[in-house]
């Protein structure tokens, strides 16, 4: 999954030693969370919006130098690690950068999340199981073998959750033999938090996405 058309090349970038009067402009006019900064056309950073209220217009940007945050992403970066970056700086908005630490663009969270959503692991019809397992004793191979054993596909797998040295992962598979599957998979000790109980996962989805809605329209 190629994230490269998805730079957004029409979002400003600003030089450290200009005027924070832009900077303060485009988040008052915008919802982005993040703006690049440059020095001499190299990344040095980003300003965040979260601070915007303590930018003064007569300042330089250089003068809230100690404010900035170094994460970026590569034109090269999966949508995996993207939504990872989106998600550990609690971003919607992240610069790219080529291999000279220029700025390309920007990734923005919809465009990722979209390219997310449409992997077979969403629209593929199929069962949700979430399973959970000692963080030392879990195997992504042999849960694709219980899987595959039990004459099922296996469609996506995701770790939800560590806490406590246990593992939660959330997995679809294609729905023949899915009684089957869970059967083994307890017979292997993972402990079942979830099964084919399709009304609760679309109740669930619904006000998944009503919080992803939300928080993108923030």
């Amino acid at each position: 999954m190629d994230l490269q058309s998805h730079i957004i090349n029409t979002l400003p970038v600003f030089n450290l030693d200009g005027s924070m009067t832009e900077v303060i402009e485009f988040f008052q006019h915008t919802t982005y969370s993040h703006v690049a900064i440059v020095e001499d056309r190299r990344f040095v950073g980003v300003l965040s919006e979260t601070d915007l209220e303590t930018f003064e217009h007569v300042k330089k940007v250089e003068d809230y130098r100690y404010e900035l945050e170094s994460f970026f992403a590569k034109k090269d970066t999966s949508w995996l690690d993207a939504l990872e970056l989106f998600a550990r700086n609690e971003a919607n908005l992240i610069p790219v950068l080529d291999e000279n630490e220029s700025v390309l663009g920007y990734f923005d969270l919809n465009d990722v999340v979209a390219e997310f959503i449409d992997t077979p692991f969403f629209i593929e019809p199929g069962v949700i199981l979430v399973i959970a397992k000692g963080i030392k004793d879990y195997s992504f191979s042999e849960i694709a073998q219980i899987v595959e054993s039990n004459n099922a596909r296996l469609l996506g797998a995701i770790i939800t959750e560590t806490r406590n040295e246990i593992i939660q992962i959330t997995l679809k598979i294609t729905s023949e033999n899915s009684n089957d599957v869970i059967q083994t998979l307890r017979r292997y000790n993972y402990n079942i938090l979830f099964g084919n109980d399709e009304d609760q996962f679309i109740e669930s989805l619904k006000r998944r996405s009503e919080y992803l809605d939300k928080y993108l329209n923030v």
